[in-house]
């Protein structure tokens, strides 16, 4: 981490991050959204669908304050590869372990950008006939959305920018910051 006119920022060759949600912004956020969930899903049993790689941190910090009896499952999918947009392409790498059917589930996604994968695991939970389904993101990106997907919890909404940390990657890396950083359009090296 560099420090450059006052702020704390991270350089990834040209590209420079500053600091935009902080950790405590972030564990807030989440706390609320639980205390949601546990409210809506009182006396059922959901099952809490990650969405590989990049909900791991949300949904582990998330699951920590639901008080349900819950299960929790993982779909494993790719649309960006090593890029920072999207490729159009989704993937499915990991399919889910549990049965669906006849279950409330709670997809929890870290970020959602165009929807093209909310709209894919939407149509891979089709086949199944699950009592209901959810969708929670951490970060939606509304002036992004291309496809028509409705987010149910929504941690925060946020502008068109590349952003990094806690569990959103570049290339992979970067996912284990405890705070979120956006691109800084205004500083290039």
């Amino acid at each position: 981490m560099d420090e450059v006119n006052g702020k704390e920022t991270i350089k990834i060759g040209n590209d420079v991050f500053v600091p935009y949600i902080t950790e405590d912004r972030i564990q807030k956020r989440i706390k609320e959204i639980a205390d949601q969930l546990n409210s809506d899903y009182l006396g059922r049993i959901p099952v809490f669908i990650g969405v590989l790689n990049g909900s791991f941190l949300f949904l582990s910090d998330l699951i920590k304050n639901i008080n349900l009896e819950c299960e929790i499952d993982f779909f494993k999918l790719s649309s960006y590869g090593d890029e920072k947009i999207s490729s159009g392409k989704v993937t499915l790498l990991k399919e889910l372990n549990c049965d669906v059917n006849g279950r409330d589930l709670i997809i929890v996604e870290d970020i959602v950008d165009s929807g093209l994968s909310i709209k894919f695991i939407e149509q891979l939970i089709e086949t199944h006939t699950p009592a209901s389904m959810r969708v929670v993101s951490l970060l939606v990106k509304p002036k992004s959305l291309k496809y028509d997907v409705k987010i149910d919890y929504i941690g925060f909404n946020i502008p068109s920018e590349f952003v990094i940390g806690y569990g959103l990657d570049y290339a992979q890396k970067y996912r284990n910051l405890r705070s979120i950083y956006i691109l800084d359009e205004g500083e290039s090296f």
